[in-house]
């Protein structure tokens, strides 16, 4: 099993995506029903400012496995979000983390 970090870059008119709660609530969700999806969340340039992206940390054998969990979240609109993936380890693997 690899480790793959995705790195979501936002377009401003993506914060009309953010503010649709049905789709919100559709895209936590799907979140929580993928639980090789181990961490996520939003990204922001400064605390207070709005969204910009998100991080995810994901487990699958590939990335073409990564790459479909994207596509099928109510959060991921082509137009509007960017995104690139990267295999990633822990530097220190016998420690967990908590968030």
């Amino acid at each position: 099993m690899n480790r793959w970090a995705v790195i979501f870059k936002d377009h401003p008119d993506m914060m009309q995506i953010r503010a649709d709660k049905s789709r919100r609530d559709a895209h936590v969700a799907y979140v929580k029903a993928h639980p090789e999806l181990l961490i996520g969340g939003g990204l922001r340039p400064d605390a207070g400012a709005d969204f910009c992206g998100a991080l995810w940390i994901v487990e699958l054998d590939s990335k073409a496995k990564v790459e479909s969990l994207i596509s099928a979240d109510p959060f991921y609109v082509p137009e509007l979000r960017s995104y690139e993936v990267f295999t990633w380890g822990k530097i220190l693997e016998d420690q967990s983390a908590v968030l």
